[in-house]
C-alpha cells in the first residue's frame, strides 16, 4: 500500500486554476505577482508554474587532486569558523573568544582537507568535474482561482512596462 505524499496537501491543485498570464522567465512571473500583491489581490490564491521544465547542468571546471583538496579545505575552514562563533558565544570555548574560532577553523580546515580528498579518492575518477546543476523552464504561466483569474488579469493588464 502505497502512503499518501504528504507534501500534497501544500500544493493545491492547479486544474482548476486558470492561465492569468505568461512569461518567457522566473523573474517577469515573479514581478507580475508582486505587481498583484501590490494591489491587494489575494495572492494566496495564484501560483507560479514552470513548464517544459529542463535539467540543467553547467559544467565549472575540472576536479583533480588539488582542486578536491582546496574545495575540501575551503568549506571545512568555513564550518570551522562558525562552530567556533558558536562554541565562544556558547562560552563553551576555553574563554578566549579568538582562540576558540582559530582553533575551530584549524580543525575544520584540516578534516574538510582531509574530507575532500577521500571523496575524491572514493569517485574512482567517475565524476572528474565540478558543476552547479537546476531546474529551467520554457515559460512560467501565473495561474488564479477561476473565481479570481479575471480579476488577476484586468490588473496585470495595467501592469506598467520596465
Amino acid at each position: 500500500m502505497t502512503q499518501p505524499d504528504p507534501r500534497a496537501a501544500l500544493i493545491p491543485d492547479q486544474s482548476a486554476r486558470i492561465n492569468v498570464a505568461t512569461y518567457t522567465n522566473y523573474l517577469d512571473a515573479q514581478r507580475a505577482v508582486d505587481y498583484l500583491s501590490d494591489q491587494k489581490f489575494p495572492v494566496e490564491r495564484t501560483a507560479i508554474i514552470g513548464e517544459g521544465l529542463k535539467t540543467v547542468e553547467q559544467v565549472t571546471g575540472r576536479l583533480d587532486w588539488g582542486r578536491a583538496a582546496g574545495l575540501g579545505f575551503g568549506q571545512g575552514l568555513f564550518i570551522g569558523l562558525f562552530v567556533g562563533l558558536i562554541f565562544s558565544v556558547l562560552g563553551l570555548g576555553s574563554g578566549n573568544l579568538l582562540f576558540s574560532i582559530a582553533y575551530g577553523m584549524v580543525v575544520g580546515a584540516i578534516f574538510g582537507l582531509v574530507w575532500g580528498l577521500v571523496g575524491y579518492a572514493l569517485s574512482g575518477g567517475r565524476r572528474d568535474f565540478t558543476s552547479i546543476g537546476g531546474m529551467k523552464a520554457d515559460r512560467y504561466a501565473v495561474v488564479a482561482d477561476a473565481e479570481v483569474a479575471e480579476q488577476a488579469r484586468t490588473l496585470l493588464a495595467n501592469l506598467p512596462s520596465r
